[in-house]
């Protein structure tokens, strides 16, 4: 009687304390998902019906999605994002696996400080610095030019990602090196083939973080680029499909259903690394 009264108490214990957040917490990540979908399938007299129930669909369609793909420019957006993403974040992981690499490795003075002020201008507001990098994107010509998201991007990119491999580095151990530079390797060769290739969660964490980022940034889109086709998803959905006060919300939900998915997918293959990578930075 004794232990089942026991195991009782340890079933409850863990359906209330384990089972239930879990839920709540599925629940409440998937929920915009859901909402998105059945928004962009219903018919404009259900959206816009009161007497309908929001999360029930009668008359399933596609035209708010055919609407998305022809007659506006959705694949030209989600062609700008991607390659946007793709090359400010290989600019910034570049920049992040050196300078991470230097400031936990080589001892020079103002190392500690150096981190420190990286870390801080990690922290300024993209609203205080698209202001200058207008004025220097004007004057390099790269006004309404993808390019200008792509050095733009990296301002708060890089800063992010060397503080994050800083902490990452940390956790290796230094006699790998010392090991390796004994056996006459260099100190690069040491760096290539021995520490970059153990940081590899590190780095994809600041990979992902990066690209994700870089394709629902929404400012620096809409201060530096103007013309139709050289927008991204965030805010071509946004410009095109709001005129004023009228909300296309059919296309809006699918436009944003089909700007998220990617990444979701991409954490879906990356999610053990990307948390062994976040706990190694944060232990480091």
């Amino acid at each position: 009687m004794s232990m089942n009264r026991l195991v009782g108490e340890t079933y409850s214990k863990r359906l209330f304390v384990f089972w239930i957040p879990l839920f709540l917490f599925v629940f409440v990540l998937l929920f915009p998902f859901f909402w998105m979908l059945i928004t962009s399938i219903k018919t404009d007299a259900e959206l816009y019906n009161r007497r309908i129930s929001p999360f029930l669909v009668r008359d399933p369609t596609l035209d708010h999605w055919k609407l998305l793909f022809n007659d506006t420019l959705f694949v030209q957006w989600a062609w700008n994002t991607l390659w946007v993403a793709c090359a400010s974040t290989g600019i910034s992981l570049f920049a992040g696996v050196l300078g991470g690499y230097a400031l936990s490795r080589l001892v020079f003075p103002g190392s500690t400080i150096f981190s420190i002020w990286i870390f801080i201008t990690y922290l300024v507001p993209p609203a205080l610095l698209f202001i200058p990098l207008t004025g220097v994107m004007s004057f390099l010509g790269l006004h309404d030019s993808r390019l200008s998201l792509v050095f733009s991007y990296p301002t708060f990119l890089v800063p992010f990602c060397i503080w994050l491999l800083i902490g990452y580095f940390q956790t290796i151990p230094k006699e790998l090196e010392e090991c390796a530079r004994i056996d006459g390797a260099t100190r690069i060769q040491a760096m290539v083939k021995i520490v970059f290739p153990l940081a590899i969660p590190g780095i994809l964490s600041a990979g992902i973080f990066a690209f994700t980022l870089s394709w629902n940034e929404f400012l620096y889109a809409l201060v530096f680029l103007s013309s139709p086709e050289n927008k991204t998803v965030p805010v071509g959905v946004t410009g095109e499909l709001v005129l004023g006060d009228v909300f296309f919300w059919g296309p809006l939900m699918a436009g944003a259903l089909f700007g998220s998915v990617p990444i979701a997918i991409i954490y879906s293959f990356f999610v053990e690394h990307y948390v062994s990578g976040m706990t190694g930075a944060v232990k480091g």
